[in-house]
């Protein structure tokens, strides 16, 4: 049996998430100011954001979606435990882990300042324009594209921290399994055996 339940880590995402909204929504400077952001942006050489000195309606957005997402996982805890850890955090946990992973890994490899193809990019910045297979000529890094605001370092450390805590809950949701599957067996023999 695990250390610490699945609930109580679906619990504690759930209160970082509604933590997170609160701070986006009404102090977003400290949200940017924090220590884990700073070392592991600096120690991953991601950029700082801009942007969050002053609540934003962009800000308010991330704050009304962060608090929908954490009152819904917790009201989802009050689900009967069969179906909520067999079924719907089975599945919910692998793909939030996969999701933050892959945003893990594209705000650090696909920037313009990015330490994997900064090398690359600066040789093919030299030519701003590039050819459609149609003919047609396109921009290759557009400064307005929003993709383009995905690498920061705040980004990355929240990803990062929902990354880690998917896997721990989904490896959590695992263990937990076995047991929860031979409670269900033991009760349906003890009803098989009272008729």
């Amino acid at each position: 049996m695990a250390l610490i339940s699945s609930t109580t880590i679906i619990t504690s995402i759930s209160l970082f998430h509604l933590t997170l909204a609160y701070f986006f929504l009404f102090r977003p400077k400290t949200v940017d100011d924090q220590a884990l952001v700073f070392v592991l942006g600096e120690s991953m050489n991601i950029p700082a954001v801009r942007g969050f000195d002053a609540p934003s309606p962009a800000l308010a957005l991330l704050a009304v979606v962060l608090g929908f997402s954490g009152i819904s996982d917790l009201v989802s805890l009050s689900m009967p435990e069969e179906f909520s850890a067999l079924y719907y955090w089975g599945t919910q946990a692998p793909l939030r882990f996969f999701l933050s992973m892959v945003l893990v890994a594209y705000s650090y490899c696909f920037g313009s300042k990015s330490p994997i193809f900064s090398s690359s990019s600066s040789s093919s910045s030299s030519s701003t324009s590039a050819r459609r297979p149609g003919g047609a000529p396109f921009m290759k890094h557009s400064a307005s594209s929003g993709a383009e605001h995905l690498h920061n370092r705040l980004l990355f450390s929240f990803m990062f921290i929902e990354m880690m805590a998917w896997f721990w809950t989904w490896i959590t949701l695992r263990e937990e399994r076995s047991a929860i599957v031979e409670r269900m067996r033991k009760q349906h023999e003890r009803e098989a055996h009272s008729h």
